[in-house]
C-alpha cells in the first residue's frame, strides 16, 4: 500500500495525490496549477488509462481543473465526489474547457497575423469535459460507501466550498486495513451560507492542508457588511465602480449576500437602487446551484431566511450578465455600480475587461475578496503595481486598490489546529501539504514541538508505504526551470497516443481470458492495424 505525492507538495495549487492499493489505483485530486510555482512536480507513476479511481475532495479548479486532461489521456475509471461537487463541476470543468479552447483560438489568431507557424492546442476539449463529467458518481455526505473490495470511503463536510469535504479512505490489503484522511481545503469558521467544517474522529494517517499555516485572520470577526457599504459609499460619492474580482463559485455569492442586507438595512445613502452585475455566466450557474443545495449546504442562518420566504442572494438592482454584448454594455453604463467578475486572480475571464476599463479611472475602487497566488495579475495589483498589460496594452493603475483583510475561505493557523485537534487519538503520522514552501515548513514545526504529534511537509515525488509506516523514498526539491523547446505531441495525435495506451491497459486487463474472445479480440486489433498501416 503506497501513497506518493503529486502535487500541491510546498505549494499551494495543483493538488494531486496518488494511492496504490494492491492493484487498484487512486488519486485524491488532478488540480491545475496557478500562479508561479517554484518546484518541479513528478508525473503520475502510472499511465492515466490505469488509474481505477479518483476522489475529489472539492470543486476549485486547483483541485480539479485536470480531470478532463485525464480523460484526453486515456482514463476510463469513476469519479467521486459529493452531490453538490458534482453539480459545481458540471458548470465549472466545461467552463475550463471552453477558456482552455478560446485562449488556444487567440494565440493561433495572433500567430497567423504575424506569419508565424506555430500552432496552439488547447489543454483540454470540451468533449473531454463531458466525458470527464460522465465518469463522475456524486455521494451524500456521512454516508460509507464501497468503491471496491478493498476500498471504502466517506464524504466529510469541510466548510470550505459548497459541497467540499475532508475524505476518510479505509484501505485494505489482506488482512491489514489503513485509513488516511484527505482534509481537502479546510474552511474558514462563520462564513455565510455554508456550514462550520466538521470534524472526524480518527485516522492512522491524516494529508491536511496549510495555505494559512503561519498567520490568523483577525482577532475579532471583521463585519463584512460594514466594510464593504463604505467602500461602496465612499466609491460611489466619487462617481466610480467599485470592481470585485471573485471566484465565480463560493466568493460571489458571499459577496451578493453580504450586498442584499446592505440593501436591506439601507446603508448606503444618496444612490437608491444602485445595480450590482454578476457578470460571469459561470456565476450565474452557480448561483443556481447554490439555490439546488440549500438543504444539505447552508449553515442556520442562511437557512432562516430560506424559511421566511427571502433569496438569501437575491434583491432588487441585481443584474445578470451572461451574453459578451451584455457584458460589454456594463462600461457604457456612466452611473456607479458594483461589478462582480471572474477571475478571481484576474488571470482569465471577463474581469481583465473590466480592469482595463476601470484601473485607470481614480474615482474607482478594485476591491479584492480572496486569497491571490504569487505570479497572477491580482497579487500584483494587490501588492502596488504602477502599470499592468492587459490585451497588448499598458493600463496604468490609478484606481484605489482595497483589499477586504480576513475574508477567506481557507481555515487560519487557529482553523487548522481545531480541525487537528479533532481526532480523538493521534495519527501515526500527518502530512502537510497544499502551502507556501516556507508555510509548509513552519506548520510542521509547529504541529511537531507544540502538539506532538509527527508531522512531515513532502515534496514532489516522495512515497510513503502506509502499512509498515515507513518511507520508500523521500523526494528532494527540484526547482522548477524553463526548459528548452522540445517537440511534444499535441491535440489529435496526442489523442492517438492516450488510445494506444488505454489499449495497452484493455489488453493487460484481459490477460487469463476465453481463448475464443482473446482471440476476436487480437484478430480486430490486427485488422485496425492493416487498416491504417502505412
Amino acid at each position: 500500500m503506497e501513497l506518493m505525492f503529486i502535487g500541491a507538495a510546498h505549494e499551494v495549487t495543483g493538488s494531486c495525490h496518488y494511492l496504490r492499493v494492491q492493484d487498484t489505483h487512486l488519486l485524491v485530486d488532478y488540480g491545475m496549477e496557478q500562479g508561479i510555482n517554484y518546484f518541479e512536480n513528478v508525473d503520475l507513476p502510472v499511465e492515466p488509462a490505469k488509474i481505477d479511481y479518483v476522489l475529489l475532495t472539492h470543486a476549485h479548479i486547483d483541485h480539479s481543473g485536470l480531470l478532463p486532461l485525464l480523460f484526453a489521456k486515456g482514463f476510463r475509471g469513476q469519479v467521486w465526489m459529493t452531490e453538490a461537487s458534482a453539480d459545481l463541476c458540471s458548470i465549472m470543468l466545461r467552463d475550463c474547457a471552453h477558456i482552455q479552447m478560446q485562449e488556444a483560438e487567440w494565440k493561433n489568431r495572433k500567430a497567423q497575423r504575424s506569419a508565424k507557424m506555430e500552432v496552439t492546442e488547447p489543454l483540454y476539449t470540451m468533449e473531454d469535459a463531458d466525458g470527464i463529467i460522465r465518469r463522475i458518481v456524486p455521494c451524500a455526505y456521512e454516508q460509507t460507501v464501497e468503491v471496491c473490495d478493498n476500498i471504502k470511503i466517506r464524504f466529510t463536510d469541510i466548510g470550505h466550498l459548497l459541497g467540499s469535504a475532508s475524505i476518510e479512505v479505509w484501505a485494505t490489503e489482506g488482512d491489514v486495513t489503513k485509513k488516511i484522511v484527505f482534509s481537502g481545503d479546510i474552511g474558514n469558521i462563520d462564513q455565510p451560507l455554508i456550514k462550520d467544517p466538521t470534524f472526524t474522529k480518527e485516522a492512522d494517517y491524516v494529508v491536511m492542508e496549510s495555505t494559512y499555516g503561519d498567520r490568523y485572520h483577525s482577532e475579532e470577526k471583521p463585519d463584512y457588511v460594514k466594510e464593504l457599504a463604505a467602500i461602496i459609499q465612499e466609491t460611489f460619492d466619487r462617481g466610480g465602480n467599485v470592481v470585485i474580482p471573485s471566484f465565480a463559485v463560493g466568493r460571489t455569492q458571499e459577496m451578493l449576500y453580504f450586498i442584499r442586507q446592505i440593501k436591506q438595512s439601507r446603508l448606503i445613502q444618496g444612490h437608491d437602487g444602485f445595480e450590482v452585475y454578476v457578470d460571469s455566466p459561470l456565476a450565474v450557474e452557480a448561483t443556481g446551484i447554490f439555490h439546488h443545495n440549500i438543504y444539505t449546504c447552508f449553515d442556520e442562518e442562511a437557512m432562516d431566511l430560506v424559511k421566511q420566504g427571502i433569496n438569501p442572494i437575491a434583491f432588487p438592482g441585481l443584474r445578470l450578465s451572461i451574453t459578451s454584448d451584455e457584458s460589454k454594455a456594463i462600461n457604457f453604463d456612466q452611473k456607479p455600480k458594483v461589478i462582480i467578475s471572474a477571475s478571481g486572480m484576474c488571470e482569465a475571464g471577463r474581469i481583465r475587461h473590466h480592469l482595463k476599463h476601470n484601473l485607470w479611472r481614480p474615482e474607482c475602487t478594485v476591491l479584492f475578496v480572496g486569497y491571490q497566488a504569487i505570479g497572477t495579475l491580482g497579487r500584483s495589483l494587490v501588492e502596488g503595481a504602477d502599470e499592468v498589460k492587459l490585451f497588448g496594452e499598458h493600463i496604468e493603475v490609478r484606481a484605489d486598490i482595497r483589499k477586504m483583510t480576513g475574508m477567506s475561505g481557507h481555515a487560519d493557523k487557529a482553523g487548522l489546529l481545531r480541525w487537528i485537534q479533532g481526532f480523538e487519538k493521534k495519527p501515526q503520522k500527518v502530512f502537510v501539504v497544499h502551502g507556501e514552501d516556507s508555510v509548509c515548513n513552519a506548520f510542521v514545526t509547529c504541529l511537531s514541538e507544540e502538539y506532538g504529534l509527527t508531522a512531515y511537509a513532502p515534496y514532489s515525488g516522495t512515497r510513503f508505504d502506509v502499512i509498515q509506516n515507513v518511507f520508500i523514498e523521500e523526494a528532494v526539491p527540484h526547482a522548477l526551470e524553463k526548459k528548452a523547446a522540445v517537440k511534444v505531441s499535441t491535440g489529435v495525435f496526442a489523442r492517438l497516443l492516450a488510445a494506444g495506451q488505454r489499449l495497452l491497459v484493455v489488453i493487460r486487463k484481459n490477460e487469463g481470458g476465453a481463448n475464443k474472445d482473446l482471440a476476436k479480440f487480437a484478430d480486430q486489433i490486427n485488422s485496425l492495424c492493416d487498416k491504417w498501416e502505412r
